[in-house]
């Protein structure tokens, strides 16, 4: 078991850990929560060793390994296989002595260890790991120096993973991984055979890999078994209990202190005031914990809003060469009020396809419509790299509102979230979750009808995450979301498409439908070297049934879409009748025309009620069909 007894640690005299103790049980997983700034990185860096507490004492069996996530990404001209291998600095040494070693009993001792250790099957455990973050064969065998900063923070996950401590340390591991790296971690730390102790705001990762919360609140800590939502419900039982004694409490201090006021100038009552007196200080006051409330996200409406669709691709290739291009065969639409979701792997087109949309890339060919006439906002995770370290939120709002008053530009500050001293703080100096905050902002600042939001939630914790899910319900534009949080995507989404094989095309499942695709894809990756041939048969099987599947969806796929276009044009036609007859003149100079149009429009609404009657009927069946085909 780890003990933690009585943590005591302060940074320049302020207590981040106040008499912390707590106890995880060898074996259990358990997620590490609390606001921003509460000292969960602060506490692994005591568990490790990196720092020493003022105060207290952590205890762990003798012989325990901690592993933790490397703060250097490896690089040089190792190979990704190669690099996590070595890793297990035993086995390396052991495998490298074997190679010398000629006394025959020294010999028998290092082969029985590399037996124990599971030596041999190693390099097949590794690549697992790597296969289940990401890395293919061939990406395995790249060296590290060849892939970008946050591909090699995943080869130095995979390092400890690989290594299997005794307690497993992670902190925010899927800030640099995918959803579907997030996907696999969630189901490899489910079954991992040792301790584990995870900071993450990912609320579905804490639901599904973990089986107690770790609470740190105000110094304190509380454990409290099961996920994440149990912990939430716990919480907030506990939260109402001491509320309602904190008022009985109160009552009958005020109680106590009326009869004090009433009675101690009377000689007959003296004694019995002072003995209350004295019980009054004795009442220790219970101090509710209650919940601070996280500042909601404010996302301006669009001032005008548009006739869908606001972005029409036909056949639109893109890339930054023509010689090489990332996406082909682009057919999609963007509606006003669409929520999509992208899907796919880092690396296949997701942030190229946004920078389509968005009119920061133009199509190499073929045709991208109405992107000059829709206002996009913009978030990128990178851009936070990108904010002036010595400007303030205030200087990026005089930019954008020159010509206001000082109190209309503080109060602009204060829609955001950004009170008098945070609006004048340098953005050195904010946390992460206050620059993302302020990134989110400028964003949206002009109110665009479109929203394009590439992992806005990595420096963002769990009750921060709900409040932009909260304020992504209430905007009124379309929205594109890039995320590895499965539960904003679950809560925001409404639409999945998927980025993979050089095209976007819409996704037909849900989220578990995709999860347990993409873990049955990469646990095959894994297999395909030991049976390259079964595999591809494999995959060829799932491809002619697929393709069958379609074939017997076709038909009623297209009648529901012929269903669709025909409601989108009476509505563009009723749209177009509306404007002429909102015209104030038509009345007094054309009296007959406007009589027409009025009933011209009446024949289209009802034409209208029964094509959308058709086309809920044409949907129905189509999803029936599909759901059929699920089942068998």
């Amino acid at each position: 078991m780890l003990h933690l007894n009585d943590i005591t640690y302060r940074i320049e005299g302020r207590p981040i850990l106040d008499g912390a103790t707590a106890g995880i049980p060898d074996g259990h997983k358990v997620g590490l929560v609390g606001r921003n700034g509460a000292g969960k990185t602060t506490l692994l860096r005591l568990i490790m060793g990196e720092i020493s507490p003022d105060g207290g004492s952590i205890q762990a069996p003798r012989n325990t390994r901690l592993g933790h996530v490397a703060q250097e990404a490896p690089g040089g001209e190792d190979s990704l296989i190669d690099w996590v291998l070595a890793a297990d600095t035993e086995r390396a040494s052991l495998l490298a002595e074997a190679e010398t070693a000629t006394d025959p009993t020294r010999i028998a001792d290092i082969q029985m260890r590399l037996t124990d250790i599971h030596a041999h099957s190693a390099p097949s455990r590794a690549a697992q790991i790597l296969s289940g973050l990401g890395f293919d064969s061939e990406a395995q065998a790249r060296p590290c120096k060849s892939f970008s900063g946050g591909w090699r923070m995943r080869v130095a996950l995979a390092s400890v993973l690989f290594l299997e401590p005794e307690i497993l340390l992670l902190d925010e591991p899927t800030n640099y991984l995918d959803l579907e790296g997030t996907m696999w971690l969630e189901n490899y730390l489910r079954t991992y055979p040792h301790t584990v102790l995870i900071v993450s705001h990912d609320r579905d990762l804490l639901n599904r890999a973990v089986t107690a919360i770790l609470h740190l609140d105000r110094g304190k800590l509380t454990l409290y078994a099961g996920g994440y939502d149990d912990f939430e419900d716990m919480r907030s039982e506990k939260i109402g209990q001491e509320l309602k004694l904190k008022k009985r409490q109160d009552e009958e201090r005020k109680r106590i202190q009326a009869f004090i006021d009433r009675f101690k100038a009377k000689a007959s009552k003296a004694s019995q005031a002072q003995s209350r007196v004295k019980l009054l200080a004795k009442m220790k006051p219970i101090n509710a914990q209650i919940e601070d409330r996280v500042i909601p996200f404010t996302l301006p409406n669009p001032a005008k809003m548009l006739a869908s669709p606001l972005i029409r691709l036909e056949n639109a290739v893109a890339g930054y060469s023509p010689d090489t291009p990332i996406l082909r065969g682009l057919n999609l639409r963007i509606d006003q009020d669409d929520r999509i979701a992208l899907l796919g792997q880092n690396g296949n087109g997701k942030s190229t396809f946004a920078k389509l949309i968005s009119g920061r890339l133009p199509p190499l060919s073929g045709q991208v419509w109405g992107v000059q006439k829709v206002e996009v906002g913009y978030f990128a995770q990178h851009q936070l790299e990108d904010l002036n370290e010595d400007a303030t939120p205030y200087d990026y709002i005089v930019k954008l509102m020159p010509e206001a008053t000082e109190a209309q530009k503080r109060a602009k500050l204060g829609v955001f979230g950004f009170s008098i001293d945070k609006a004048d703080t340098k953005c050195s100096k904010l946390s992460g979750g206050e620059k993302a905050r302020l990134l989110l902002a400028l964003t949206a600042f002009h109110a665009p009808h479109l929203l394009i939001l590439d992992e806005p939630t990595n420096h963002l914790d769990v009750d921060s995450r709900e409040a932009l899910i909260h304020a992504l319900a209430e905007y009124q534009g379309a929205v594109i979301l890039i995320s590895h949080d499965r539960h904003l995507v679950e809560a925001s989404a409404d639409r999945l498409w998927i980025v993979r094989d050089g095209t976007v095309r819409p996704y037909d499942g849900d989220m578990d439908a995709y999860r347990n695709d993409m873990l049955a894809e990469r646990g095959a990756r894994t297999k395909a070297s030991a049976a390259p041939d079964a595999a591809v048969d494999t995959r060829a099987n799932q491809r002619r049934q697929a393709a069958e599947r379609r074939a017997e969806l076709a038909p009623l796929k297209r009648q529901m879409q012929a269903a669709e276009m025909s409601v989108e044009k009476l509505s563009a036609d009723i749209a177009k009748l509306d404007a002429a007859l909102a015209d104030p003149d038509l009345y007094a100079k054309d009296g007959a025309r406007a009589q027409k149009l009025s009933i011209e429009r009446g024949q289209l609404t009802k034409k209208l009620a029964e094509a959308e009657d058709a086309w809920l009927t044409a949907t129905d069946a189509y999803e029936s069909a599909m759901s059929d085909t699920a089942d068998a």
